[in-house]
């Protein structure tokens, strides 16, 4: 008869996702996650596997998390840059705010840490990336489709800039104690959609 199991995978790999993304992967141990979850190292290797392989699981919860709310965000009828202009303003706010400001995103804190040796997760990073930019990409055409963007903006380079932008926020933020660095970038950036 098989063994059930003792622990709830979903609420485990939920409280991994929140060690690794305070300590990061290098800073947190198998030990750690034993201590952090409460669940034993067999049960914890038997359910996701290694380390690795349990941080990668996390980043993939967080970004399932992510997406589905840009997206409905950016894809409301009407008007298309106000929640363009809304993303990027969230970016920032959290960027500066103290319990968010250290974290970091997720998914910027994998592409500095592991994605340089790690080609599994430059992947996971530039799939993320890719979905971010193209999620923006449609909000940037239908704005111009609507007369929001004036027609010499081309709408692929604005998305890859503030998908760079983006990214660069959270960086900074976690570096930097001045708000205002932070805010005036942002501001800088949302003027190159205006007319």
């Amino acid at each position: 008869m098989a063994r059930t199991k003792e622990f709830d995978p979903d609420a485990a790999l939920r409280a991994a996702l929140e060690l690794f993304w305070q300590r990061g992967y290098e800073a947190t141990s198998m030990s750690d996650l034993v201590t952090h979850l409460g669940v034993g190292r067999a049960s914890l290797y038997a359910t996701f596997g290694s380390k690795r392989e349990l941080y990668l699981k996390a980043l993939e919860h967080y970004e399932r998390g992510l997406l589905p709310q840009m997206l409905e965000d950016l894809s409301r009828p009407g008007p298309a840059l106000p929640g363009v202009r809304a993303l990027v303003r969230r970016y920032a706010t959290e960027a500066i705010e103290d319990d968010l400001r250290l974290r970091g995103c997720f998914v910027t804190n994998t592409a500095a840490e592991l994605a340089p040796h790690d080609a599994t997760a430059a992947r996971r990073v530039e799939r993320n990336w890719d979905r971010l930019e193209t999620v923006l990409h449609a909000a940037l055409v239908r704005a111009r489709a609507q007369g929001e963007l004036p027609a010499g903006r081309d709408p692929l380079t604005l998305a890859r800039m503030l998908l760079v932008l983006l990214q660069g926020l959270r960086v900074v933020g976690k570096a930097s104690a001045d708000p205002a660095r932070i805010r005036d970038a942002a501001e800088q950036a949302l003027a190159l959609l205006d007319d």
